[in-house]
C-alpha cells in the first residue's frame, strides 16, 4: 500500500503507510496516534519517562497510549523500552496523591458515580483501594459503567469459587489488566467478553463429567489447563468422552496425561467431533479388512476368495431364515 508523507513543523519529513494510518483509525485513540507521531520523529529508543517530559503528559498518560500501540501492533518491544506493557503486573503504575484523586472526583460525574456504586458493592474503599480503582480509571482508561461491570463479574467469580469474601481491590485490580489488553472498552465487548467466559464455563463443566471427574470436586490447575487447551483446539465433551474411554481400555485406568495424547493426536488429523472421529475408525476398518482380503488372494487366489465369499452368502441366507 502506498504510503503518505507527513511534513512536520521542522525540517524532517516521515512516512507513514496507509495500513499504519488504518490500524491508528481503527483504534480510534487520539492519544496513541498522537504518541506515535512523537516516536516518529524520535530516533532514539523511547521510555515513558522521556516521552512524559517531552510531551508535558504523565507518566500515566504515556503509559496507557503506549499499551494501545502495543495491542495494535504497532510497536515492539525493542523498539520501545516500555518494560512488559502485556504482562503488566497488578502494581500500580504510579502513585496518586489524595488531592489528585479529590480533584478528579469533584470534576467527573461518572468517576464519583463509579465510587459510590463501588462502595455500595464491597464497603467502604481504603485509600489503597480507591487508589487502584482510579488507576484502573485513569490509567487503563476502561469507562466507568465497564469498570462497574468488572466488579460485579469479580463479586460473582469471588461467590462462584465458595470462598464466601468479596474480592479485593487488588484481585479486581488484575482482572482490570486482563481485559484492558483483551481491548474490552464498551459494554458491548463486556457483555461479549463474559458470554464467552461462560460458555467456555459450561463446556468446561461437560468435559468434567465425561472425565468421570466427581461433580463435588473441583478442577486442579493443571486439568483447567488441559481443558481449557481442547476447548481451544475445538475439542467439545462428546469427543473427550471418546478419548477418556480409550484411554482406561488402553491403560485400565484414567489418565489426563494419556488422554491428552489421543486428542492432541485426533487434532493433529484434524479430528475433532464425535462424528469425524467414528468415520475415520470406519475408514480405518474398511481399510484393514480389504488388506486382509488383498492378502487372502495373493496367498490363496481369486477362486478360493469366491469361494469364501459364497460362504459367506450361504451364512448371511442362514442367519436370515
Amino acid at each position: 500500500m502506498p504510503g503518505r508523507e507527513f511534513t512536520l513543523s521542522g525540517p524532517e519529513t516521515v512516512i507513514v503507510t496507509g495500513q499504519t494510518i488504518d490500524k491508528l483509525l481503527r483504534a480510534g485513540d487520539g492519544d496513541a496516534a498522537l504518541l506515535y507521531l512523537y516516536m516518529l520523529k524520535t530516533d532514539e529508543p523511547v521510555t515513558p519517562d522521556k516521552a512524559a517530559a517531552a510531551m508535558g503528559k504523565s507518566a500515566g498518560w504515556v503509559a496507557s497510549a503506549m499499551a494501545m500501540l502495543s495491542r495494535i501492533g504497532l510497536i515492539r518491544s525493542d523498539d520501545v523500552i516500555i518494560g512488559s506493557l502485556q504482562e503488566m503486573p497488578a502494581e500500580k503504575p504510579r502513585r496518586y496523591t489524595a488531592d489528585e484523586i479529590k480533584q478528579e472526583i469533584e470534576a467527573r460525574a461518572d468517576f464519583s458515580a463509579l465510587i459510590d456504586e463501588a462502595q455500595r458493592c464491597l464497603g467502604l474503599l481504603s485509600p489503597d483501594g480507591l487508589e487502584r480503582l482510579f488507576g484502573i480509571y485513569q490509567d487503563l482508561r476502561l469507562p466507568a459503567e465497564v469498570i462497574m461491570l468488572l466488579i460485579t463479574h469479580c463479586i460473582a467469580e469471588s461467590r462462584r469459587s465458595g470462598g464466601g469474601r468479596l474480592p479485593s481491590m487488588r484481585y479486581i485490580e488484575k482482572a482490570a489488566y486482563t481485559w484492558e489488553r483483551e481491548g474490552i472498552f464498551s459494554l458491548d465487548k463486556a457483555e461479549e467478553y463474559l458470554k464467552a467466559l461462560e460458555d467456555r464455563r459450561s463446556i468446561r463443566g461437560e468435559i468434567k463429567a465425561a472425565l468421570q471427574i466427581k461433580s463435588d470436586r473441583g478442577l486442579s490447575d493443571s486439568e483447567k489447563r488441559y481443558i481449557d487447551e481442547w476447548i481451544s483446539m475445538g475439542f467439545r465433551a462428546d469427543a473427550v468422552e471418546i478419548a477418556y474411554d480409550r484411554t482406561v481400555l488402553n491403560t485400565g485406568k484414567p489418565s489426563i496425561y494419556y488422554t491428552d495424547a489421543i486428542i492432541k493426536n485426533w487434532h493433529g488429523k484434524g479430528l475433532h467431533t464425535s462424528h469425524e472421529i467414528m468415520e475415520k475408525d470406519k475408514a480405518a476398518s474398511r481399510d484393514t479388512r480389504q488388506a486382509v482380503s488383498n492378502d487372502s488372494k495373493k496367498k490363496f487366489g481369486d477362486a478360493n476368495n469366491e469361494e469364501i465369499e459364497r460362504m459367506q452368502r450361504l451364512l448371511d441366507k442362514i442367519k436370515e431364515d
